[in-house]
């Protein structure tokens, strides 16, 4: 397949970028460039073949993307979370999938580890996985426990100087190619604990996960446990219960409201474009009613979204957000991304589902999106939960 051209422009309808610091727009632009660079040219092909473009993870790695808010002395960025979320907005115009394995290396791996581990565990890791020498991936959701983790199987059992790990994960992320994996199970209390799970332990297999129609070009799989010997050195010391992986599961949603704007942004862009270069009727679709409907409306959208990002992004830096804040980010950005893509699609028409065009790759992706790490349902249970005070969950 011929490399794409990546022609981007990025929307800012409110001058919003008057809000960020000098900092910030220099470390958005970097990754802008690396994403036309490295990823527009390559990553239909990748999709359509359905592989993993493995050389990503030392790019990312050395590009900051990897745990930029870890502090640099662990060989993160020591960046605020306005230019995280910039980072992956980047990203994931570029695709969703190249976005995930950034957030899940730097929200889900390198996190807890940083905030729950010993500083052993922290100066073995951290460094490594910031550099993109190693590759990280998150075990909580089970084949029988996607919104319900409480309900988890996978335990832990004490074994003297060691423990015993059996059960599994699933949608994992980045499991194939992860040379360790961050899992949370039961102990013999029924504690939620945090294990560092590492390549090459016996009884530790991450089957690839085949068939999906959707994150093509990331590699996901499963963490299978027979019977596993893990060090007691290996369980993050200073966390117990669901607070640990729901903790992490925050700061991915915060990564991923900024991410889907991303492909909104890219789904815009190319349908703006489209539309005033097809001539139908002896004149370009942009100057008819109904596409003019459709691109202000996605122009609107993203613009509501971009402020609602920024604003999470204030009170993140400020310690003062709520999960249940990052949860409203999360859903309305998936939603709004999701109804761009299905209309970029439409002002496309049928060159909307060709590889020639970024669109149905998108609104694919999107799909996974809109599921993981709390689904559209969940998180508008939770504000729901947050506004009334009554738990509808149960």
């Amino acid at each position: 397949m011929a490399a794409r051209s990546d022609q981007f422009t990025s929307p800012d309808y409110l001058l919003l970028d008057e809000l960020l610091t000098e900092e910030q727009c220099l470390i958005r632009e970097s990754v802008r460039s690396y994403v036309k660079k490295e990823i527009s040219p390559i990553i239909e092909d990748y999709a359509q073949r359905a592989a993993f473009p493995q050389q990503i993870v030392k790019q990312l790695g050395e590009l900051g993307c990897f745990g930029p808010t870890i502090p640099q002395e662990y060989g993160g960025g020591g960046m605020d979370y306005i230019s995280y979320g910039l980072m992956m907005q980047e990203l994931e115009r570029g695709d969703s999938g190249v976005r995930s394995t950034a957030s899940v290396q730097g929200s889900l791996v390198m996190y807890p580890v940083y905030e729950y581990g010993s500083e052993a565990q922290r100066r073995k890791y951290l460094p490594k996985l910031a550099s993109g020498e190693w590759l990280g991936c998150f075990g909580l959701t089970e084949p029988d426990h996607g919104s319900d983790p409480a309900g988890m199987l996978t335990n832990i059992k004490d074994a003297g100087d060691h423990v015993v790990l059996n059960g599994a994960k699933m949608w994992i992320s980045n499991a194939p190619f992860a040379r360790i994996a961050v899992v949370w199970a039961k102990d013999e209390q029924d504690d939620i604990r945090g294990v560092i799970v590492e390549r090459g332990m016996e009884g530790f297999t991450t089957p690839v996960t085949h068939g999906k129609w959707s994150l093509r070009a990331s590699a996901t799989g499963e963490l299978v446990f027979d019977n596993v010997k893990v060090s007691k050195e290996n369980i993050l010391p200073n966390i117990r219960g669901l607070k640990g992986p729901l903790s992490c599961l925050t700061k991915a949603r915060f990564g991923i409201a900024w991410g889907v704007i991303g492909a909104a942004m890219d789904c815009y862009d190319t349908a703006l474009r489209y539309a005033k270069e097809r001539i139908q009727f002896d004149k370009p679709i942009g100057g008819f009613q109904l596409q003019q409907k459709k691109l202000a409306e996605m122009i609107t959208e993203i613009t509501k979204a971009q402020l609602l990002n920024w604003r999470v992004g204030v009170l993140m830096n400020e310690g003062r957000v709520t999960p249940q804040q990052v949860s409203m980010a999360k859903r309305n950005g998936c939603e709004v991304a999701a109804n761009i893509c299905r209309n970029a699609r439409q002002i496309l028409g049928g060159m909307g589902i060709t590889g020639e065009f970024s669109v149905m790759r998108h609104m694919m992706n999107l799909e996974s999106v809109i599921t993981y790490e709390g689904t559209h349902d969940i998180h508008l249970l939770i504000t729901g939960m947050d506004i009334t005070g009554i738990n509808a969950f149960k």
